[in-house]
């Protein structure tokens, strides 16, 4: 995600889509780490440890994101706390990248790969992480509260075949399509 990445990066893409400068390559712009909190929203000490691993996860802060209207059956009121989200950009989003690829993913159990069909069609990239406790940051905790996250990967990618190319060099381990 640096200066001599994005280069090399044009040299390796320029052949299959015709680039003629290096700031036509697809880069990634943000990574978006959310969690909901699920029935634990009246669980206030089930809420601070989401913030927390979320925390030590990505190194920032977590926000709260409100319910958009209220759902009778969920028990939820317009604006109570249904989830937390982290954008990182820049430096942060590297090295988070970095950890996914090469300590998060290899610690998960049964993992082949990611579905290329999770790339949607304007190149940005959702993966869904079953246990926290993959993150080395959270190894240490109880299996009692154990909560998934979602990681979405928003890049520049024109479309979804630009973003699978550009994907597969950062080193996202995505399957062969059957």
């Amino acid at each position: 995600m640096n200066a001599t990445s994005h280069k090399t990066m044009f040299d390796v893409m320029k052949g299959d889509f015709g680039y003629t400068s290096p700031m036509q390559t697809p880069r990634v712009v943000k990574i978006i780490v959310s969690s909901g909190v699920g029935k634990a929203n009246k669980d206030k000490k089930r809420m601070d440890l989401i913030v927390d691993r979320l925390a030590r996860i990505t190194g920032q802060a977590p926000a709260p994101r409100g319910a958009k209207k209220a759902i009778a059956n969920f028990k939820s009121r317009k604006g109570d706390i249904v989830g937390y989200q982290v954008t990182l950009r820049g430096a942060r989003a590297a090295a988070f990248l970095e950890k996914l690829i090469h300590i998060v993913f290899p610690r998960t159990k049964d993992f082949r790969g990611l579905k290329s069909s999770s790339i949607d069609e304007m190149g940005n990239i959702t993966i869904g992480i079953k246990e926290h406790t993959v993150f080395p940051e959270t190894a240490d905790e109880d299996s009692k509260d154990i909560f998934g996250l979602a990681v979405t990967i928003a890049t520049t990618a024109k479309d979804k075949k630009e973003a699978e190319s550009f994907l597969r060099h950062l080193g996202l381990p995505l399957r062969e399509a059957k």
